[in-house]
C-alpha cells in the first residue's frame, strides 16, 4: 500500500509540473506571436521559392503571358470576348479550310455587301425621312504602324542572334532542342497546310494555358520529375557520344 501511495503522489507531482510548463510555454508564445508569424510567412515565402516552376518561371500565369487584355482571353477571364474570339477563329477556319473559300473572293463580297447596303441607306434616307447613316472616317495612325513594325524588328532580330549563338557551336543542348523542335514543325507543316496549324495553335492558346493554371501544381511536379529524367538521359548521351565530338567556336573571318 505504502507503494502505490508514493507512486500516486509522484504521478499528481508530475501533472503539476506539466501544467505550469504548459501555463508558461502558452504566455511565451502569446508574447511573441509578432515574431512567430514573421517566422511563418519568411518560412513560407522560402518554401514558395523552392517549388519548381515549368520552364523556371517567376512570375504568375497572367504576367507570363504578357498580362492585359491577350492574357486575360487566353486564360478565360471574360467568358464572353473569349468565346467571341475563338468563335471568329472558328469561322475563319471553316471558310477558308472546309468550304474553301478565298480571302480575296472573301474580302470583296464582305465590300460589295457593306458597300451596298450604305449606298442604298443613304438614298433611301431622304424618302423615308429619316437621317443618313453616319460613315465613320477610318484612318490608320502612323504611331501604330511604326511600334508594330519596330517590335516585328526587335523579335525578329533577337531570333537571328539565337540561331547565331546556337550555330556558333557554344551550346549543344539548345542546338539539339532546335534542330528537334524544326524537325517536328516540318512534319507539321508536311500534315496540315498553315491555317490549319495556325488554328490550332490558337486553339492551344485559348485551352493549355487555362488548363495549366487549374492544374499547376499536378504538372509541374510532373514536369520536374521528367526533366530530372531528360537530365540523366542526356548526360549519358553526352558522356557517350557528344564528348567525342571535337568542336570549338567559330572564328569571324576578316576579309580585306
Amino acid at each position: 500500500m505504502a507503494e502505490h501511495t508514493v507512486e500516486h503522489e509522484k504521478h499528481e507531482s508530475e501533472s503539476l509540473i506539466d501544467k505550469i510548463t504548459e501555463k508558461l510555454h502558452d504566455a511565451d508564445s502569446s508574447s511573441s506571436d509578432s515574431d512567430g508569424d514573421n517566422d511563418i510567412k519568411s518560412a513560407a515565402s522560402a518554401v514558395k521559392s523552392k517549388i519548381y516552376r515549368l520552364f523556371g518561371r517567376e512570375k504568375p500565369l497572367h504576367k507570363v503571358l504578357g498580362g492585359g487584355k491577350p492574357a486575360d482571353i487566353f486564360l478565360w477571364r471574360d467568358k464572353k470576348v473569349s468565346a467571341g474570339v475563338l468563335g471568329v477563329a472558328t469561322v475563319i477556319w471553316v471558310l477558308f479550310e472546309l468550304l474553301e473559300y478565298h480571302l480575296l473572293a472573301l474580302v470583296c463580297h464582305i465590300l460589295i455587301l457593306g458597300l451596298a447596303i450604305v449606298f442604298l441607306w443613304s438614298n433611301a434616307a431622304s424618302f423615308i425621312k429619316k437621317s443618313p447613316p453616319r460613315i465613320p472616317e477610318v484612318v490608320i495612325p502612323e504611331d501604330i504602324v511604326r511600334d508594330v513594325a519596330s517590335a516585328f524588328r526587335s523579335q525578329i532580330n533577337f531570333a537571328l542572334a539565337i540561331l547565331r549563338d546556337i550555330a556558333s557551336g557554344k551550346d549543344v543542348k539548345s542546338f539539339l532542342a532546335v534542330i528537334a523542335g524544326l524537325w517536328v514543325l516540318s512534319i507539321l507543316g508536311s500534315c496540315l497546310n498553315f491555317l490549319t496549324l495556325f488554328y490550332v495553335g490558337f486553339l492551344l492558346l485559348h485551352s493549355v494555358p487555362l488548363l495549366y493554371e487549374k492544374y499547376e501544381d499536378q504538372v509541374d511536379a510532373f514536369a520536374e520529375k521528367a526533366e530530372a529524367e531528360l537530365k540523366k538521359q542526356y548526360a549519358v548521351f553526352s558522356s557517350q557520344v557528344l564528348s567525342k565530338i571535337p568542336r570549338g567556336p567559330l572564328k569571324e573571318k576578316k576579309f580585306l
